[in-house]
């Protein structure tokens, strides 16, 4: 009987002792589980950030975009407003020409016109450079949240 409650004792000492383990182990895996939460709930805040920054960047962007276009447009017009008074220029300038009279006056409101109209083409080229450099900026944005949609979707799988 004496070697029995032995045998019980020593059993039940390693039965405590597995339950203390195990209740270690729950513990931790519990501490564990509680950080993960922690964690996976600030990489969402993190991230619901970034797409707001994100959104913020693509509204500035598009309001650049949309300005950069509208510029570009009256340019344009200006452009051609220029090459019709350079058209003119150069026909007063022949008829001048051909007449002999004021030549010389002719000849400096065309160089002008020319001049006027050289710096107004280089403006407009580098509003169109503006423009498809924002319109470069748009489409990495663009790629950005496709790829902040796969990063989520991705996210969303592993769990």
């Amino acid at each position: 009987l004496k070697e029995e409650n032995a045998v019980l004792r020593s059993k039940i000492n390693k039965l405590q002792i597995l339950c203390e383990t195990q209740a270690d182990k729950m513990r931790k895996l519990e501490k564990k589980l509680e950080e993960n939460q922690i964690k996976e709930e600030k990489e969402a805040q993190d991230l619901e950030a970034m797409v707001q920054h994100v959104e913020q960047n693509l509204q500035l962007m598009t309001k650049r975009a949309v300005k950069a276009e509208s510029s570009a447009a009256k340019l344009r017009q200006e452009n051609a407003l220029l090459q019709a008074e350079l058209r003119n220029s150069q026909l007063e300038k022949e008829a001048l020409r051909a007449g002999q009279a004021g030549l010389a006056a002719a000849k400096q409101n065309a160089e002008v016109a020319l001049q006027h109209l050289l710096q107004v083409t280089t403006s407009s080229r580098a509003s169109i450079r503006q423009l498809l450099s924002g319109a470069e900026s748009l489409e990495l944005v663009a790629d950005l949240l496709k790829s902040i949609d796969r990063i989520s979707e991705v996210s969303e799988d592993g769990q």
